[in-house]
C-alpha cells in the first residue's frame, strides 16, 4: 500500500501543474531523446536538478511532477531527460534503454551542463532504474564525475539487479507489478521489431511472463549483453559504489516490495562519499506524508535539500 497508494492517490504537487518546454536532441548514434525543462522563474545561475526517471516513466510520472513542483518552489532549474522511447514516441535505433545505461547518462549530463553554462551548479537524481544507471555512472567515472556534477542521489533504486529482478518475478509482485510493466514494454518491443525486422523472436517475447524472460529476449541482446544474468550482473551499480568520488545519497526503504532489504548496500560496500538512507518504511517511491490522501512533497524536499546542501558546501 505504501507503494500503490502514493502512485494513484496522493497529492504530488505543492502548487500549479508544472509546465515543461521540450527539446529534442540528436544522439551521437543518430537517434533522438526528448528532454523536458521546467518553465520557471529560477535565476540563470541557479542550481539545475536533472532527474532520471524509472522503468517506463516520464515527466508525467507522479514522482517527476512532485520533484518539478519542489524545484519551482525552491527556485531550482529542473530537467527530465527521457530514456529512449519513453517520451511518447518510439525512438529510431535498434536499441531502447536499460538499467546500466551509464554511457547515455554521461552524454546527457554533459549536454545539460553545456546548455546551462559553467556558472550553474549541476546535481542529479535518479528514481528506480534511473537511479541505478546514475550510480553506475558515478562509479564508472570515479573522481572525474566531479567535473560534471556536484552531487548525485538514487531513490528506491535496484542497485543489485539480480536480487530485485528475482523479487519482482514472484508472488504478488509478479501478478501486479510485472504485468503492469509488461503491458507497455511488450507493445514497444513489437513496434521496435517492425522498425528492425529480425531483431528478436516475436513469439518468444509475446509468451514472456516475467522481466527475466523479457530481458533475456529483448533488453540484454539489444544492448550488448549475453543474457539476463550477464545484464543484471554488469549493469548493477552496487559492485561499483566503492569507486564513487562525489557526494552521493542512496535512499531505499527496507520494505520496498521490489528490492529485498538484504540486498541493500552496507557502508562497508560503498565509498566514504556515499550516504545511505534506509528507513524501515516508504515502499517503492512512496514516502507519502500527512493525512489522507497524503502528500508526496516530503520525498523531493528531503532529497532536494540534501543535494542543495552539497552545492552550498561546494
Amino acid at each position: 500500500m505504501q507503494t500503490i497508494w502514493p502512485a494513484l492517490y496522493a497529492q504530488a504537487l505543492q502548487g500549479p501543474v508544472p509546465r515543461f518546454d521540450r527539446e529534442r536532441w540528436t544522439t551521437p548514434d543518430g537517434d533522438f531523446i526528448d528532454v523536458d525543462f521546467l518553465a520557471s522563474s529560477a535565476p540563470p545561475h541557479a542550481p539545475t536538478l536533472v532527474l532520471f526517471h524509472g522503468l517506463e516513466g516520464s515527466s508525467a510520472s507522479h514522482y517527476a511532477q512532485s520533484f518539478a513542483s519542489w524545484a519551482a518552489h525552491a527556485q531550482v532549474r529542473f530537467a527530465l531527460p527521457h530514456f529512449r522511447g519513453c517520451s511518447g514516441e518510439l525512438n529510431l535505433a535498434p536499441r531502447a534503454y536499460h538499467s546500466g545505461d551509464h554511457q547515455e547518462v554521461d552524454w546527457i549530463l554533459k549536454r545539460i551542463q553545456q546548455r546551462q553554462g559553467p556558472q550553474a551548479p549541476l546535481v542529479a537524481a535518479g528514481v528506480s532504474l534511473g537511479g541505478n544507471a546514475l550510480m553506475r555512472w558515478a562509479g564508472e567515472h570515479g573522481p572525474h564525475a566531479a567535473q560534471t556534477v556536484q552531487a548525485v542521489a538514487s531513490i528506491c533504486s535496484p542497485l543489485d539487479l539480480a536480487a530485485s529482478g528475482h523479487a519482482i518475478g514472484k508472488g504478488f509482485n509478479r501478478q501486479v507489478y510485472t504485468r503492469m510493466f509488461l503491458r507497455s514494454m511488450k507493445p514497444k518491443a513489437m513496434a521496435k521489431l517492425q522498425q528492425h525486422p529480425g531483431l528478436f523472436d516475436p513469439q518468444a517475447l509475446a509468451a514472456a511472463k516475467d522481466l527475466y524472460t523479457f530481458d533475456n529476449i529483448f533488453t540484454a541482446p539489444l544492448h550488448g549483453f549475453k543474457d539476463t544474468p550477464d545484464y543484471w550482473a554488469r549493469a548493477s551499480a552496487k559492485p561499483h559504489m566503492h569507486r564513487i568520488a562525489v557526494p552521493a545519497l542512496a535512499l531505499n526503504a527496507q520494505n520496498d516490495p521490489f528490492i529485498p532489504a538484504h540486498s541493500l548496500p552496507t557502508q562497508a560496500e560503498v565509498s566514504a562519499h556515499v550516504e545511505l538512507w534506509q528507513p524501515p518504511h516508504g515502499g517503492h517511491v512512496g514516502f507519502a506524508t500527512g493525512t489522507m490522501p497524503g502528500y508526496l512533497a516530503g520525498l523531493p524536499q528531503a532529497v532536494g535539500s540534501w543535494l542543495l546542501q552539497k552545492v552550498a558546501n561546494g
